[in-house]
Formats: structure tokens, sequence, C-alpha cells
């Protein structure tokens, strides 16, 4: 494994044969970042087919992209379970308000996250701290500038109510 310029670790034959062969199956490639010299097709040959949906990138593919060029694709593949790429995460937060000035915070902030293009990030939030609870994982109170949001809050991100301490969300969304 090597790792490039944007910090993603790429992998060669040996690394992704080595997975398969510690049982993980072909889903562990999807989204893999794998070295052209690779021939997946000869690695995974004794499988019939690829599973549908598999996708992986080729280092050829990730050169002469810019970084926001980078992150549009990335954020097309989320690795979480179904139901909470299907999760409405408007409904599911505004669900969570108890009160006319909590749900109006998160009606704006919530706007923002759309405008940002930020949905799927929040979902992939909301299954990261199901995850944690799950297994009983602690997490920190929260920090920087994160913890001006009361959408986060609400998810269970971070422990500091920005509403509160009237943390302006702009000081997050910038």
């Amino acid at each position: 494994m090597k790792q490039n310029n944007y910090g993603e670790m790429i992998f060669n034959e040996t690394d992704v044969c080595d997975l398969i062969m510690e049982g993980q199956g072909l889903q562990v490639l999807s989204g893999m970042l794998v070295d052209n010299t690779v021939d997946l097709e000869k690695v995974v040959e004794f499988v019939d087919s690829f599973p549908t949906g598999l996708v992986y990138y080729t280092f050829d593919e990730k050169m002469g992209r810019s970084i926001p060029d980078w992150d549009t694709v990335k954020q097309q593949h989320w690795h979480m379970p179904q139901e909470y790429v299907d999760l409405d995460i408007a409904e599911h937060v505004l669900g969570l308000c108890t009160t006319d000035a909590e749900l109006q915070r998160c009606g704006h902030e919530l706007l923002l996250y759309q405008e940002r293009n930020l949905f799927n990030l929040l979902k992939y939030l909301k299954y990261l701290v199901d995850v944690m609870v799950e297994n009983r994982v602690i997490w920190g109170v929260g920090r920087g500038s994160s913890v001006a949001s009361y959408v986060l809050y609400k998810l269970g991100i971070h422990r500091v109510d920005s509403m509160f301490y009237e943390l302006d969300i702009d000081e997050f969304l910038r």
C-alpha cells in the first residue's frame, strides 16, 4: 500500500488478494483506490463475476482531477447501510425538535446543509453515532466550530447546545 497526494491509500495486487483471502469478500473493493497495474479480473478470476454495483477506481482515473472534483465523486459513494442511505435526514432531525425555536433553528441549518449538498454527510454521521452508541464507544464533548451546529447537536455528534450558548451557525458553515 502507498498513499497518494489526497491522503488516500492505493492498494496493489497483493493487498487486494490479502483482503479477499481474509474472507472480507469482493465488497471490500467497492470505492477502493487500486493501482492501475493491478489486473482485478485476474485477481478474482475464481469468482464468476463482480457483484453488481461494485465501484473501484484506478490510479489513472484520479490523476488530473481537482480536489473539489474528487470530493464530488467520493461523496456519491458513502459506505453505510441502505436504511441510512434512504433516511430522510431532514424529517429525522426535525422530528427530534421539541420546541418551535428548535424547529426554526434546525430548519434554517438544514437549508444551509442542503445548499451545500451535505445531506449524505449528515446521514453518514447519524450512522456513525448509531454504531458508536451500539458498540459503547465514548467520544468527546465536541470541538472547534462544529459545536455551532444545532443539527449536529441533535444528531448526537457533539454535546454542546449551540442554542443555549447562542453560537452562530455561520461560524461552522463558512
